[in-house]
């Protein structure tokens, strides 16, 4: 399966019906059938959509509704998001030319299908938020200027896609490193440590939030396998079941 069969992307809360059909079009040059809408705020079957789609129609009437990222993302084992806000607190954004070989190289999963990469783009007013930043393990920003770094997203999205293309035309390094544990693993293990930790009274109700996210950076950013995820979240049960043993 080629590195575009296997990826989707990604929009989250899309407004205008002219970037969705520019995208679908998009998705059409590159050889991408995977097009997914969060929570969409147009309709894909607008006339502008479909008139901007061209010979993107058929991706464009295939694109799948979600109600919230982490649904759109079940499926996906690497996913990798843009950001063009300004204020994007401690997490790490990355050049594309540094993480896109990574997407590239997704290893054939055992039983023959490939494990699914996204891109993630946000609304066209305010981006990503960060907690949905931190559902990928790697943040890309593109090389605009400073001042003004936030791009129209088709054309952010025409960008990525074409840095992709390029880098896998001229054979992008290998990164033959197994595929980390992906957001529908991750986040139910995060959430039983959440309950956890607010137990045991490491965190408080206030601050629970905050400390969560750096906790969820820190495992992004070191790309945990899914059998690691699972020795983590065994061992958080193992704890609550022995606190509330120790209690009865």
């Amino acid at each position: 399966m080629s590195p575009t069969q296997q990826l989707c992307v990604v929009l989250v809360e899309p407004s205008g019906p002219l970037n969705v059909g520019s995208v679908a079009r998009l998705c059409a040059n590159f050889g991408i059938q995977d097009l997914r809408l969060v929570a969409p705020r147009c309709s894909s079957a607008d006339p502008e959509a479909q008139r901007m789609a061209v010979h993107g129609l058929a991706v464009l009437e295939q694109a799948r509704c979600y109600p919230d990222l982490i649904s759109a993302l079940a499926d996906c084992r690497r996913v990798v998001a843009t950001c063009g806000r300004l204020d994007h607190g401690e997490i790490p954004l990355h050049p594309p030319e540094q993480v896109l070989p990574w997407l590239l190289n997704a290893p054939e999963a055992e039983d023959g299908d490939s494990p699914r990469a996204a891109l993630v783009f946000g609304r066209e007013d305010r981006g990503l938020s960060n907690d949905e930043l931190l559902l990928s393990q790697r943040v890309i920003q593109l090389h605009s200027h400073a001042s003004y770094p936030s791009l129209n997203l088709s054309h952010a999205v025409a960008v990525v896609l074409h840095e992709l293309e390029r880098l896998r035309r001229g054979n992008a390094p290998n990164d033959s490193q197994p595929s980390p544990a992906g957001p529908s693993e991750l986040e139910p293990c995060l959430k039983d440590a959440e309950a956890l930790l607010l137990e045991v009274g490491f965190l408080l109700e206030h601050t629970a939030h905050a400390r969560m996210a750096k906790l969820r950076g820190l495992l992004q950013r070191a790309m945990v396998r899914s059998e690691e995820v699972a020795l983590v979240r065994g061992m958080v049960r193992q704890l609550r079941w022995a606190i509330h043993r120790d209690r009865s």
